[in-house]
């Protein structure tokens, strides 16, 4: 036997104010309508659920057992009506978000406390990642947005992932205090230089760089941590290149920064499934990252 959970429900409404033609009228349905309904379900029970006479409908013994089920199934659909409408009207609601050290320490914190502030009672969870693991991450379902960066243009192996584009940003050269500047030469003024990389995808963009200009960068140190690459040339141990947000997160006093063209720019995004950014709590923080990227440029 298979209920159809429609009719339970016809017969609770009729069961409940005891007469069909007053469920028709709650229910906005013909009587006879609400009867073939009835009848339907009688026949897949195998016997009468209502008595019915001159002073209404009443359950019979089996009426009243289902009737208890279709009450607690009527709770439990009510229950789903006002969690689904608390998700819609960004009463609640959880995102998951995955992004690169610099973004996690510049734009991240902004746009979740003005997501705080319109809606409390949505919970953003934040873990840090290079690109590559973020986007893995969003793709097998353990975060919902990744906020990640290409040189050039979006992320490589995107897969089926959405991009979104925020900003673009240049990536800066920088030097110990007191180096005159690479001049007409440009970028192959460091040829002979000690140079500081960080994560693969700033490595490889460094090298690409060197290698347009003319020659292999030598690179002494490697780190992904941009208060360590700054500590470093700082004490003259090497040069490098560090894109706009990471010298916002931290800025070293004795470093200098160069803008050299040559070094292209940084393109930072969200990256997400496809039909994520329907989802309210998600887009709800989109718009919070797009609100603190206009502001961020506006200054």
């Amino acid at each position: 036997m298979s209920l159809d959970p429609r009719r339970v429900l016809i017969f609770r409404e009729v069961a409940r104010r005891g007469s069909i033609s007053a469920a028709a009228r709650a229910l906005g349905w013909t009587q006879p309508a609400v009867s073939q309904h009835l009848a339907r379900i009688e026949r897949d029970v195998g016997g009468p659920l209502l008595l019915r006479g001159p002073g209404g409908a009443t359950p019979t013994e089996a009426g009243v057992a289902l009737l208890r089920r279709a009450d607690v199934l009527a709770a439990e659909l009510h229950a789903a009506e006002e969690e689904l409408a608390a998700l819609t009207q960004l009463r609640a609601g959880r995102v998951r978000l995955t992004a690169f050290p610099s973004a996690a320490a510049t734009l991240v914190p902004e746009a979740i406390g003005a997501l705080a502030v319109d809606h409390p009672e949505i919970e953003v969870g934040l873990d840090e990642a290079e690109p590559p693991e973020a986007m893995a991450a969003v793709a097998a379902g353990d975060s919902d947005l990744a906020l990640v960066f290409g040189y050039d243009g979006p992320p490589e192996a995107m897969g089926l992932l959405t991009w979104q584009p925020l900003l673009d940003e240049p990536v800066h050269l920088v030097v110990p205090p007191g180096w005159r500047g690479p001049g007409r030469r440009g970028l192959a003024a460091l040829a002979d230089a000690d140079w500081i990389g960080g994560c693969v995808r700033c490595r490889s963009h460094l090298v690409a760089c060197c290698q347009a200009a003319g020659f292999s960068p030598t690179l002494r140190h490697t780190t992904d941590d941009y208060v360590v690459v700054q500590n470093l040339v700082a004490r003259g141990l090497g040069v490098t290149v560090l894109p706009a947000s990471a010298l916002v997160a931290y800025r070293h006093p004795d470093v200098r920064v160069v803008d050299l063209p040559a070094l292209g720019r940084r393109h930072i995004g969200l990256a997400h499934r496809h039909g994520a950014e329907a989802v309210p709590a998600t887009a709800a923080l989109i718009d919070r990252m797009r609100e603190v990227v206009a502001t961020a440029e506006r200054r």
